[in-house]
């Protein structure tokens, strides 16, 4: 073991402060990471200020993007000094068929989170990003994309692979429309991702002062979700309608802008349990749908696909002595669109 310095909440609700704690000494398989970003993600901001009291002091943080500095003796895809990207899993069996066919998001013993998980080989409890170093198996390392803002790449850890991998398993692309409803962390990724695929994009916002943003973003449309008669003229305009909210929304009129055999999936949990019309499924033929995350192959393609197009998240950067306060303004929706801590 040996000691790395992060910022903690010793307590759920407590402002982080820097802390010193044990990592373990990176084996074969692993990759030691120097943090130089990592995003800031709701999930983030619920774990430290309102997760179970046992797993404190935390160490949140899992988008990340940073340097090799050190490699163990069995990695072969890695070598000191590669820019590289670490998300929200860094462990999982392995064995499982979810494993074995990539979708190790859904491993059956479930995976390792990066923070607050077991670790499979110390035994210990995880600690995250917004810390100076970081070690991780080589399957749960990534390459970061060349030639992009490593301060926008590393939300994708997160917020991109989340909305990349229902994009693509619910088939988004040319001949296509795809509604994304909320423009904010999510959902301004999730416009981007639907822009660049070739499906016609259509952003649903409750709040009309984002329309231009959505437009810039790639939209072709944007509906106000206030209003009765905008949302009434979506009938089966969709093919996939993805909500990026995590609000208790009334999913009638998202139902209804579905096309024949439409998807609805929820990329954010509600805080109520969802009620609907099984006539709204049964009518059309539609279904709903949940996705968190992605596995390794997604995550790799989606890296790619930012390289390639050169899509990032629209971040503002924040040092690390800052992160309390970051964490303020996000739980008032204070960002446009995510913070990015510098850990450099």
């Amino acid at each position: 073991m040996h000691e790395v310095t992060g910022w903690a909440a010793h307590a759920p609700g407590a402002a982080p402060a820097p802390w010193t704690f044990e990592r373990r000494d990176p084996g074969e398989r692993d990759v030691v990471v120097r943090v130089t970003y990592c995003g800031l993600c709701a999930t983030d901001l619920h774990a430290l200020r309102h997760g179970d009291p046992a797993s404190f002091p935390l160490v949140a943080g899992h988008e990340m993007v940073g340097e090799v500095t050190a490699v163990g003796s069995g990695v072969t895809g890695f070598a000191a000094g590669d820019a590289v990207a670490v998300g929200n899993i860094i462990g999982s069996c392995g064995v499982c068929r979810e494993c074995r066919a990539g979708r190790e998001n859904d491993c059956r013993e479930f995976p390792t989170l990066t923070y607050g998980g077991v670790d499979r080989v110390s035994g210990g409890i995880t600690q995250g990003g917004f810390s100076r170093e970081i070690i991780v198996d080589e399957h749960f390392v990534h390459a970061s994309p060349t030639g992009l803002d490593p301060a926008g790449v590393a939300p994708l850890l997160c917020a991109g692979i989340t909305t990349w991998s229902p994009l693509r398993r619910f088939g988004a692309g040319p001949g296509t429309t795809v509604g994304v409803v909320g423009v904010g962390g999510l959902g301004h990724l999730a416009l981007r991702f639907a822009h660049a695929l070739g499906a016609e994009t259509v952003a649903f916002t409750s709040s009309a002062s984002k329309a231009d943003a959505a437009r810039t973003l790639g939209a072709d449309d944007v509906v106000l979700s206030s209003d009765a008669k905008e949302m009434d003229a979506q009938h089966r305009r969709c093919d996939i309608v993805l909500d990026t909210t995590g609000a208790s929304l009334d999913l009638a009129p998202y139902l209804a802008a579905l096309a024949v055999d439409g998807t609805f999936v929820l990329a954010g949990i509600p805080t109520r349990p969802l009620s609907i019309d099984p006539m709204s499924l049964v009518v059309g033929e539609k279904r709903i749908a949940g996705t968190g995350s992605g596995g390794v192959p997604d995550t790799r393609q989606m890296l790619a696909f930012c390289g390639e197009h050169g899509i990032t998240a629209d971040v503002e950067v924040v040092p690390v002595e800052r992160l309390g306060e970051a964490m303020d303004r996000l739980a008032r929706g204070d960002v446009r669109f995510r913070f990015s801590v510098d850990l450099g």
